[in-house]
């Protein structure tokens, strides 16, 4: 999680690498090399990702009014390999893999998101963006991703408040009316973002969710901003 400026980043049609790590695209797996080192005492943080995608899409949709922010999926289902030397972890496992970019900061056109991701019976994946931007308009997606590539929308039931996470940060959920959500695990409990595991139903059935929150003004408040750079360092260029 390190940022690094424009000298430490080369792309091509099948690498993007960013310092000492980096992506590679072979045509059937994308492989995550890592090779970085933790804060604040610098231990070693080094290891393989290998993400085969079930089925590749080329969805994009903007999530503000103005179209400077977009989101796309590009492997809403796939197969995930992580191999880790530092520290020695090795599991598999399901996985999604998404791309999100901008034109202009977070901070300018959004107030606050919740997103999830959810497996279904057929295979398929559905994801719900519930976007809250500073105009007061709200922004809802909610989009079916299917095993044969193709993809369809669907309504998205009402919002539910959940339990505020240790550093009060409000959640919620869509899930049908007759359902309570419930947090099976809370995996990221931060000053402006949280990250869930949650139990609800979604189109008539069960489901186990991947959730986020996103809390903008709690991201661009100065005690935030100055706790970031001893989770997320920055190098700004290569010195000689």
């Amino acid at each position: 999680m390190t940022e690094r400026g424009g000298k430490w980043i080369h792309r091509d049609q099948h690498t993007f690498q960013i310092g000492p790590s980096g992506l590679h695209w072979d045509g059937n797996c994308l492989t995550i090399s890592i090779a970085e080192r933790a804060i604040p005492f610098g231990q070693k943080v080094a290891g393989t990702i290998k993400v085969y995608p079930d089925q590749l899409f080329q969805f994009t949709t903007p999530l503000d009014d103005a179209q400077k922010h977009r989101w796309g999926p590009l492997a809403p289902s796939a197969r995930v390999e992580v191999s880790m030397q530092h520290p020695a972890l090795r599991w598999q496992g399901h996985a999604y893999f998404d791309s999100n970019e901008g034109d202009e900061a977070i901070s300018v056109p959004f107030t606050e998101w919740d997103w999830s991701r959810a497996s279904l019976k057929d295979g398929s994946t559905a994801v719900i963006y519930d976007v809250r931007q500073k105009s007061g308009v709200e922004r809802l997606i909610a989009m079916r991703f299917k095993p044969d590539g193709s993809i369809e929308p669907f309504e998205a039931p009402a919002r539910q408040a959940l339990k505020k996470t240790g550093w009060r940060i409000q959640r919620h959920m869509r899930t049908d009316s007759n359902t309570v959500a419930s947090t099976s695990k809370l995996l990221e409990d931060t000053p402006f973002y949280a990250r869930s595991i949650l139990e609800s139903t979604l189109l008539g059935e069960k489901v186990t969710s991947m959730h986020e929150t996103l809390n903008v003004p709690r991201l661009v408040a100065t005690s935030t901003q100055l706790m970031l750079p001893w989770r997320m360092p920055r190098i700004p260029k290569v010195f000689s």
